[in-house]
């Protein structure tokens, strides 16, 4: 099998080297691996506290450090080491984060139970850089980053279904982890059809074309997006309940969601090359404000439902837009692959600054909160057209 190691010539849908359709999916599906948990920490830590494993205020922790685990890891990865022995790299991976998922099922303890999944996010966002590198080499990276959304959101509803139907309910939140640690060790398999050498990029020493001012505001832009997300996400069943919406509904609301966001992807994955990334983003971004502030006016529950679903859709639809706006910020594409960091510290730190606000039983400011990140980076993409356009003045 050839490796994408082509040099710099051009390969058509290449930027650097040219993989196969087969190293290509193979990719995807290592990174798709990696996000998994993004869909199941509803089921899963919902089902840690239900056995009394941890607290309220526990469960939020292992949440906050898992994901921020995983934006260090891909940053790590994708910044710091080169894209070489990338199957051993993902062999090596997707075995420590299997580790990790066994030690999760049989820790006794919240502090070791925290420490279990921080190990897990940093393994899940070196794999996550195993796709996203790939990705960025690509002249139709948000095409293929469409792919790439679609592929972990069917992934994790099909597993979440699974998990929530036969394997917790028999086997507890334990057998949802050792479920997790299996499909680490199938992908092994598939980690032996990715390139063995991606080809190089043309990279800025010290990262210099991150540290530019489009790089900030794109990177920015998409973290306050994801910000929004996380803040309504994380609170939409006390949200509800404090709007006397049920928290079955709610959870039938979350399913219904995840099946909007495969839609919302596979949608983006057709429309992306027809639309301008500048005006999806805005108006996407709107949604979100509109969407927000619903939310905060104490809706009933058909508009609760509309708002739920809208959210899911627009979530996964934004994403191949926020690689395009990462492109524009910098040609060499290395703002590209800090654009999952961005994504999922934005879903981390969302809940967090969010929980600060709320005041006792009323959480009506977190959707305000949402709306005001939302609003944050629409302003942001306006800052970013505002800075492309003097460069090119200037240029």
């Amino acid at each position: 099998m050839t490796s994408t190691n082509a040099g710099h010539t051009d390969n058509g849908d290449w930027l650097v080297g040219n993989p196969t359709s087969g190293q290509l999916a193979s990719a995807l599906w290592i990174g798709s691996v990696g996000l998994l948990i993004l869909g199941l920490q509803p089921v899963l830590l919902g089902a840690l506290y239900t056995e009394g494993h941890v607290s309220g205020d526990e469960l939020a922790l292992v949440a906050t450090a898992e994901m921020i685990a995983i934006a260090i890891g891909s940053a790590i990865v994708a910044m710091l080491l080169s894209a070489r022995n990338m199957r051993w790299k993902s062999a090596i991976l997707l075995i420590i984060l299997a580790l990790a998922n066994w030690w999760t099922a049989h820790v006794a303890t919240p502090h070791m139970l925290i420490s279990a999944r921080t190990v897990a996010g940093l393994a899940e966002g070196g794999v996550v850089a195993v796709a996203t590198e790939l990705i960025a080499r690509s002249r139709r990276a948000e095409c293929i980053g469409g792919y790439f959304v679609t592929i972990q959101t069917l992934a994790q509803s099909a597993l979440a279904l699974l998990l929530a139907l036969y394997v917790i309910p028999a086997a507890g939140s334990a057998g949802g982890f050792i479920v997790l640690a299996v499909v680490c060790v199938a992908s092994l398999a598939v980690a032996w059809k990715v390139p063995a050498d991606y080809a190089d990029l043309p990279r800025e020493e010290h990262f210099g074309n991150v540290l530019t001012l489009p790089s900030i505001t794109a990177l920015l832009c998409i973290f306050c997006y994801f910000m929004f997300f996380g803040a309504v996400w994380a609170f939409l069943e006390p949200l509800g309940a404090q709007f006397g919406i049920y928290s079955w509904t709610v959870g039938l609301m979350v399913s219904a969601s995840l099946a909007a966001q495969v839609l919302g992807a596979m949608t983006a994955t057709v429309l992306e090359a027809r639309i301008d990334h500048r005006i999806t983003i805005a108006v996407v971004g709107a949604i979100a404000v509109a969407s927000s502030a619903l939310l905060a006016s104490g809706p009933g529950l058909t508009t609760f439902w509309a708002v739920a679903l809208v959210m899911g859709f627009i979530l996964l639809f934004i994403v191949p837009y926020q690689i395009r706006l990462a492109i524009t910020a910098d040609e060499t594409r290395t703002a590209v692959l800090l654009v999952p960091a961005a994504q999922i510290l934005g879903l981390a730190i969302g809940p967090i600054a969010a929980s600060l606000l709320i005041d006792g039983t009323d959480f009506r400011p977190v959707p305000e909160f949402a709306a005001a990140c939302a609003l944050a980076s629409v302003v942001l993409l306006g800052l970013f057209i505002l800075v492309s356009r003097r460069r090119r003045a200037i240029a």
